[in-house]
């Protein structure tokens, strides 16, 4: 007896549906691992400038030092990051263009 195979096609429809949930599910944990990574950075700097900042527990109120101080270690904080984002950049720039010029010349016929 000769049994009939069955096809199990999926439709173009399903196969694109299929393709957006799976897009979507991929862009919502790369959602959620940036927001971890941003909180585990702002909890660290939080701690940081408070260690730094925050001598006397004596008073409930925060001093005027204690505020300055807070706000200098976040321009600090920020300014730092600006500077290694940009020479991260610059880094890459550097990389890219030596590439394009090492393609360049085994492209170019001897």
């Amino acid at each position: 007896m000769v049994e009939a195979l069955q096809c199990k096609c999926v439709s173009p429809s399903d196969q694109r549906t299929r393709v957006w949930t799976m897009a979507a599910q991929a862009t919502e944990s790369d959602q959620i691992k940036q927001f971890k990574e941003f909180l585990g950075t702002y909890n660290k700097l939080t701690e940081n400038c408070f260690m730094d900042c925050v001598k006397d527990f004596t008073s409930r109120e925060v001093k005027a030092e204690e505020t300055s101080c807070s706000e200098s270690c976040l321009q600090k904080y920020l300014k730092m990051t600006q500077r290694i984002s940009m020479r991260f950049q610059e880094y890459h720039i550097q990389q890219n263009e030596a590439l394009a010029a090492k393609a360049g010349l085994l492209g170019q016929p001897r």
